[in-house]
């Protein structure tokens, strides 16, 4: 039996003999700072996005373990109705559970009850409403509660009261850049950084604010700006070496929009960065270079900002292969030393093990299908890439995709087992610059960051997740299971051998962490992608998790439909977990088997029309889908009474009808616009598909390889 074998089995005799004993509770903290967010050892508490400083989702708690599982039940539920997406991450503090949901509705709820003791709308502006789904999460720190804003904003609320305390624009008004990451907090500073650069011109940075009073400290940017304008620092100097042509004017991107991680062995944060802007390299870059620091891990000093090291896992990315995925610190054995490590999950497939010292890579491993690169150089750090994955002579078909092998969904590392629990997905991309000339390109209907737009419907075959189990000291798998659909939920680790789960299909699972073994689950009416958390309240352990099906799956048509999620008739709700909980779940409509395309015989559509609102309903893919086929986050408009009506549609569209609901308005569509749509609606609903599209439905991107392949052999 390995070491890990070992330590499970001793762990399990030591729970066996105390399995019906309530663990001793850890002090309940009436400050949460440095101290509290450092203290592996305290699991009462789940005060920041990743229970502490290392960002390890692991919770020393054991009363709730793999023997007494069984007993788990559900001890209340909180319905949610008046938000939409839920794919966030709650805090627990002194039995209070506090979480941002939506457009950052702020919610204070008791955690023994359920019961909602106070509420916090910000008021998001509607025009940022389109670019994203709203909060994943928000952090606590003396007896306040902070979290982004869609639209720009980092705000504090008092935690008893839900007063605002301060709120402070992080962003220019009128820009492409938004928030739905959790800030972090540390040194009594508050760091929040944005997403954008899928949707014009941004140049990425990271902001501090003093957490008292909301004054800002400093500011790092990604990417250097136009040299013209001079350089910020020596940092930025450094990488415009690595840029060529006029990169600025699309801003570049590299924006951290999710990842930053507070090391206080070294008061250092880290920063995940993200994507350039636009995808297509040879636009941004042309003359080729790294592009620092795009898709890089970035420590920067707590106190000034200042550079210390880099390690960037995609140079001069081109695939939308941002490394804005979680980071983990721990203190692991390697070769008979401990080592201070950083671990890494990025889109592009690789698993990363970094010196938190100094940035040098340890070690790198696929964890699923690669197919852009053939490894990791471990003498120069750099991948070694498949000729031909840059699609600079044609169209290439790439694993993995843009959605990555790692998406936001947070990973857990065990101390007890040594293994780090990925939420892991199989998807290819499909990248086709074709037409797209430096210089000259500019952002515009049909295009997608600079490669042809995808207009199909994505079919149930094209991805697949699992629950992966990973070694970061072997680089080996563990154990793999797989989970239903192309999106799972991200995942915790406890000292009770549990890893716990939220799943597409709707089930909550637990899992033996040892195993991989199904000891329970639990169906909560409606899928997820949110994180759960565990914390102890009076000596009673609970988890608790939001169930809701919306945000990104809403982009992905068939593919996301497929669990039947499609509607606003599906609950948004908080379910918190106990042993021996007895409560009843409010009943929920059954999964949709399939979306019924309205009949309306008597509109006739003008295919001339319909191609124009084909590109007019790119607005309206990231809520209702692509190819107009809903994913779950927003109604299917082909079954929708509403786009036979001009009025109607345009009431909502233009109008904003519906904002209230979450639906931005579009006030620059024209008349001529929403006819358009009707007819593109109208085209989609009616869609029969041929028998190419049907074997494409069965074979999922396997059937882009055969076409590809007749393409090349002058036979489609």
């Amino acid at each position: 039996m390995n070491r890990i074998g070992l330590a499970a089995l001793a762990r399990r005799v030591l729970l066996a003999a105390s399995a019906a004993l309530l663990p001793v509770a850890g002090t309940q903290a009436s400050t949460i700072d440095n101290a509290a967010l450092n203290n592996e050892a305290d699991g009462a508490n789940w005060a920041a996005w990743g229970r502490t400083f290392s960002e390890q989702r692991f919770s020393p708690l054991d009363q709730i373990n793999t023997q007494t599982v069984p007993q788990l039940g559900l001890a209340w539920s909180l319905e949610l109705d008046d938000v939409w997406n839920v794919s966030s991450q709650p805090v627990a503090v002194d039995g209070v559970i506090y979480t941002a949901v939506g457009y950052s509705i702020v919610h204070a709820i008791d955690a023994r009850t359920g019961k909602l003791l106070w509420k916090y709308d910000p008021k998001v502006e509607s025009r940022k409403m389109r670019y994203a789904w709203g909060s994943r999460g928000l952090a606590f720190w003396n007896g306040k509660v902070y979290t982004g804003v869609q639209d720009g904003r980092l705000f504090a609320l008092d935690a008893k009261t839900g007063q605002l305390v301060w709120e402070v624009m992080t962003t220019t008004p009128g820009d492409n850049r938004y928030i739905t990451g959790a800030p972090r907090i540390f040194n009594g500073k508050v760091i929040i950084g944005h997403g954008g650069a899928d949707f014009g011109n941004v140049r990425g940075y990271v902001t501090t604010y003093d957490a008292e009073t909301g004054k800002q400290l400093w500011r790092w940017f990604v990417v250097p700006g136009n040299p013209a304008d001079g350089f910020e620092n020596k940092a930025m100097e450094e990488a415009a070496k690595t840029w060529s042509g006029e990169w600025w004017k699309y801003g570049a991107g590299g924006t951290v929009w999710n990842a930053m991680t507070y090391d206080p062995e070294y008061n250092r944060i880290y920063l995940g960065t993200g994507n350039g802007s636009p995808w297509n390299a040879q636009l941004r870059n042309p003359g080729g270079g790294d592009s620092l620091y795009l898709c890089s891990v970035v420590a920067l000093d707590a106190d000034t900002g200042e550079y210390v090291w880099h390690y960037q896992t995609t140079p001069n990315e081109t695939w939308d292969f941002n490394s804005t995925m979680d980071m983990v610190s721990a203190t692991i054995d390697i070769e008979g030393k401990a080592r201070k490590v950083l671990m890494h999950a990025p889109k592009n497939g690789f698993f990363y093990l970094l010196d938190r010292d100094n940035g040098k890579l340890i070690s790198a491993e696929k964890i699923g299908k690669v197919t852009w690169a053939e490894k990791v150089d471990m003498a120069t750090g750099r991948p070694v890439e498949v000729r031909g994955s840059r699609y600079e002579n044609g169209p290439a078909l790439t694993w993995p995709g843009s959605g990555g092998t790692h998406n936001w969904h947070p990973m857990a590392f065990s101390p007890d087992t040594g293994l780090v629990y990925i939420p892991a997905r199989e998807m290819a991309g499909f990248y086709d610059g074709e037409g797209r000339k430096p210089g000259k390109w500019q952002m515009t209907p049909g295009d997608v960051l600079g490669l042809k737009g995808f207009f199909d419907d994505i079919p149930t075959s094209a991805g697949s997740t699992s629950l992966l189990a990973w070694n970061p000291v072997t680089q080996k798998e563990a154990w793999r299971n797989p989970t239903p659909g192309a999106t799972a939920g991200g995942v915790i680790a406890t000292h009770g051998g549990l890893v716990f789960q939220g799943l597409a299909d709707g089930r909550f699972v637990a899992t033996d962490a040892v195993s991989g073994k199904e000891l329970w689950s639990y169906q909560m009416g409606v899928g997820t992608q949110a994180p759960p958390l565990t914390y102890s309240v009076d000596g009673k352990q609970y988890v608790t998790i939001l169930a809701g099906w919306g945000g990104a799956p809403a982009l992905l048509g068939s593919l996301s439909a497929q669990h039947g999620w499609v509607g606003r008739q599906y609950p948004r709700r908080m379910l918190t977990f106990a042993l021996d909980g007895n409560a009843t779940l409010p009943p929920s409509p059954p999964p949709l088997a399939k979306v019924e395309p309205l009949a309306a015989p008597d509109f006739k559509i003008d295919p001339v029309l319909a191609e124009k609102g084909k590109h007019v309903y790119t607005g309206c893919v990231i809520c209702h889908g692509t190819a107009a086929v809903a994913g779950g986050y927003a109604p299917d408009l082909r079954a929708s009474p509403v786009p036979l009506s001009h009025d109607a549609l345009k009431a909502i569209v233009q109008g904003g009808a519906l904002e209230s609901r979450g639906m931005p308005k579009f006030e620059e569509f024209t008349d001529e616009d929403i006819t358009a749509l009707q007819h593109y609606l109208r085209e989609r609903a009616n869609y029969k598909p041929s028998f190419w599209e049907q074997v494409k439905q069965v074979f999922g991107f396997l059937w882009l390889m055969i076409k590809m392949k007749l393409l090349a052999m002058g036979l489609f």
